[in-house]
């Protein structure tokens, strides 16, 4: 029964900069993989530095030439977790040992491409330890002792190495006993500036480790004659190695060239969704435009008919007089009504007096007394209009 609370808790007190992402997929894991418990532990940097941190501890199932035997791991989840991978380690029992490959060293620290192009993004604890299994299924990081080495009897069901120590070995399948604490085990982390592991360069830098039958068996001894006390069978499994890394290392740059195409078609289809989002806010608009201009086009259309029937009516109809068409409903507006024509004449008037003698038609002795007289006429007018307004009840 996972205690969620106390995950929780821990994850709080340890100052998690994403709580609720590592929750998650801490309890996702432990779903999936019930060898596998959370748990609060001191892990120490290399420049000393401890730091309460959180991990996944137990096992997990690998199967291997058909056999599913229980791999002990042990994963640290980092403050920064997802920003930053997290640390791997395989924790051999005391009746096993650690298989060193170019995914696990001597200490156990397991390098991973998922762990080395981790993307906070996409990357998380489930996939990782998918990905474990997958690579522990084609090279266990663990193999049993011999029997000579054992602190106790074996037990029956427990895969021996191969007696010409080839590098075919089985891990041990037995579910991995809880332990407190790593008891000095793992190893001081490297330092770096941000506290985070620097993996090798398979590409270039790797040599891979090749256990031949030299590397459990004593060195050859030869006779007077020259002749070697090495088998066909130590030949042939050195072959057999040296062919199984080599298929190991064509499958590992497959597996990170389809891992580069994958990320590239991710990252396509990403730009694809947020092209299509536009293309979708782009064809939205676009169709309330069109039902505006069909709503416009339709309303013109109407007011065109009715312009149309107006103009047939007006052309059957005999020609009407502007000053007779206006008629006043009393004496009151009628007198208004020839007020403001009268002083709008007068403006008129004034206007063209100014134009005759900017050009020079009059004098200005002619103009002034012209001038004064349509201004009298003019303020009279004007106060005329004011009165009849005001008797009307109109705005003034």
């Amino acid at each position: 029964m996972v205690d969620e609370s106390r995950i929780k808790q821990w994850l709080t007190n340890g100052n998690y900069r994403n709580i609720d992402i590592a929750f998650r997929e801490i309890l996702n894991v432990t779903g999936h993989y019930q060898g596998l418990h959370a748990q609060l532990e001191t892990y120490i940097f290399n420049d000393g530095t401890p730091m309460e941190l959180v991990n996944l501890n137990g096992t997990i199932p690998v199967r291997y030439k058909g056999n599913v035997y229980n791999i002990p791991i042990c994963i640290w989840i980092m403050d920064t977790h997802p920003n930053n991978a997290p640390i791997c380690y395989v924790k051999p029992t005391s009746d096993m040992s650690i298989k060193v490959s170019m995914f696990v060293d001597q200490n156990g620290k397991i390098y991973l491409p998922y762990l080395h192009d981790w993307v906070p993004t996409s990357s998380d604890l489930l996939g990782l330890i998918q990905v474990m299994i997958v690579t522990f299924g084609e090279q266990p990081p663990v193999f049993a002792k011999p029997k000579d080495e054992m602190p106790y009897p074996h037990s029956s069901f427990m895969p021996q190495p191969p007696a010409s120590g080839g590098g075919s070995f089985m891990p041990y399948p037995t579910p991995y006993p809880p332990a407190s604490g790593f008891g000095g085990y793992p190893p001081p982390y490297p330092p770096t500036n941000t506290g985070f592991p620097q993996y090798p360069n398979y590409s270039t830098s790797y040599q891979p480790y090749l256990p031949t039958n030299f590397d459990k068996q004593p060195a050859m001894q030869t006779n007077l004659g020259g002749t070697g006390t090495i088998k066909e069978e130590h030949i042939r499994e050195s072959l057999l190695t040296a062919i199984e890394e080599k298929l190991m290392r064509r499958m590992k740059e497959h597996f990170q060239q389809s891992q580069a195409e994958l990320e590239t078609l991710r990252r396509t289809h990403e730009e694809l969704k947020q092209g299509k989002a536009k293309l979708d806010a782009i064809l939205s608009r676009l169709e309330k435009e069109e039902n505006d201009l069909n709503k416009n086009i339709t309303l013109l259309q109407d007011k065109e008919q009715e312009l149309d029937k107006a103009i047939e009516r007006l052309s059957n109809q005999e020609s009407i007089d502007v000053d007779d068409a206006v008629i006043t409903t009393a004496p009151l507006y009628k007198q208004l009504l020839n007020a403001f024509a009268e002083e709008a004449a007068l403006e008129d008037a004034i206007y063209y007096m100014g134009e005759a003698l900017r050009r020079g038609v009059i004098d200005l002795d002619v103009f002034l007394r012209q001038v004064r007289t349509l201004s009298r006429k003019q303020f009279m007018l004007r106060a005329l209009m004011q009165k009849c307004r005001q008797k009307a009840g109109l705005a003034v």
